[in-house]
């Protein structure tokens, strides 16, 4: 029995949990909210029950980690630190340079370091976060689950875009993709659940603060809605998704911006559900008040206007559908969000129960009794997801410390 932790890390999050592998026992799991503030929240579930929470300052990504091992002694869960074997990190864009999860070298950091440009809200901070418990943990491995090595097999109709091949060549301009690991949990539990005479046609829908939507068939990917970075796609909480390119030079102009990074600021933090209703980027919020307040109306309709278009393409290109998937927040908890999906989507024989619907949080199958397209809600667990890739790399690894992370 090997203890293995896993990292999901955030700008403002940090998710984090400890298994023992291979058996899959999850010892312990928690996070941190509003992290970089001094009202941050540290919570942990662990043990019969038993449940931590705390109000503190943590303000930097040091520190989280820090308190994340040292919460693990203080509350016995752990004896010592090297009780812990292994840490696998979530790491959004692996680029061309990695199609498959992977130990983390002092060279492939460096490579992690440079693909930020690929997804510069997420790479940075999990980068930050390697190096961090590499040093924590010196006698753990450290191990990187790329979001991005999902898509490794989409085919060139799919990933590249319609400009001269040669910046995909010389550039690596192409769509990469995003929410890999969670697309890659769900779509298996999936087919675990669906009839063995089904094609395993299979769209998952990943909707929270980010939103995904990815066509699956037999276990690989086809297509995704997020590209080169991800802030393609869906509408977002408070990213725009999709937008035609001109328009960038377009507000620069009429915004007198002249650094353009700080207009796809704009579209990555100041867009979406909280850009359109001007009021939240919380999808709860909106369903509050959208009875009393038309742009939150209006988010909510074009949030579903998006989504049901892709789900109507990857249909097309999956050439029928045999199982619609939804996960993530909105997806496993949004009841109401489902619903109005699912009834947009009726005429490809997807079918919702109201009754059956009813629920958050947890495993089940929701559509109609009779309808010919199954409907799952599967919570995602992108961190067991983490810890299984962990341990297969795991029993992989030498004894030669010049190829691993040293202090």
């Amino acid at each position: 029995m090997v203890k293995i932790i896993s990292i999901n890390a955030g700008s403002s999050t940090l998710k984090w949990q400890l298994f023992n592998m291979p058996e899959k026992q999850l010892i312990a799991k928690g996070m941190i909210d509003r992290l970089g503030k001094k009202n941050a929240v540290f919570t942990a579930k662990f043990g019969d029950g038993k449940k931590f929470k705390q109000e503190e300052p943590i303000e930097t990504n040091e520190v989280a980690a820090t308190l994340i091992l040292t919460r693990l002694k203080e509350l016995k869960i752990v004896d010592k630190f090297e009780d812990i074997k292994a840490v696998g990190h979530r790491v959004v864009a692996g680029g061309e340079i990695f199609k498959k999860s992977s130990i983390i070298t002092s060279s492939s950091l460096d490579d992690i370091k440079r693909l930020s440009e690929y997804a510069p809200l997420h790479n940075p901070v999990e980068a930050y976060y390697i190096d961090v418990f590499s040093k924590l943990l010196p006698e753990a491995i450290q191990v990187a689950v790329f979001d991005s090595s999902f898509f490794s097999t989409l085919s060139e109709v799919n990933y590249l875009y319609s400009i001269d091949k040669k910046y995909y060549d010389k550039y690596g301009v192409r769509k990469y993709g995003a929410h890999g690991t969670s697309h890659r949990f769900v779509s298996q539990r999936a087919g675990q659940l669906l009839s063995e005479e089904s094609q395993k046609r299979v769209i998952t829908l990943h909707l929270g603060s980010g939103a995904s939507i990815s066509a699956i068939k037999n276990g690989q990917a086809i297509d995704t809605s997020m590209g080169f970075t991800p802030l393609a796609g869906i509408t977002m909480s408070t990213r725009s998704g999709d937008i035609d390119v001109s328009l960038i030079p377009y507000m620069m102009k009429k915004l007198n911006i002249y650094n353009v990074d700080e207009f796809i600021d704009i579209l990555n933090k100041k867009s979406g559900l909280l850009g359109i209703s001007g009021v939240s980027n919380d999808m709860r919020d909106l369903e509050e008040i959208e009875d009393t307040n038309d742009r939150a109306q209006l988010a909510l309709d074009i949030f579903v206007n998006r989504v049901v278009k892709y789900v109507g393409a990857y249909v097309a290109e999956l050439g029928g559908l045999d199982a619609l998937v939804f996960t993530a927040g909105v997806g496993e908890n949004g009841v109401e969000m489902r619903e109005r999906i699912c009834q947009r989507l009726g005429f490809l024989g997807i079918k919702i129960d109201p009754e059956k619907n009813n629920v958050r949080g947890q495993e089940v199958k929701v559509n109609a009794d009779n309808a010919p397209v199954d409907i799952f809600v599967i919570p995602t667990n992108e961190e067991l997801m983490i810890a299984m890739d962990t341990y297969d790399l795991l029993g992989k690894v030498t004894n030669q410390k010049d190829q691993l992370i040293e202090e």
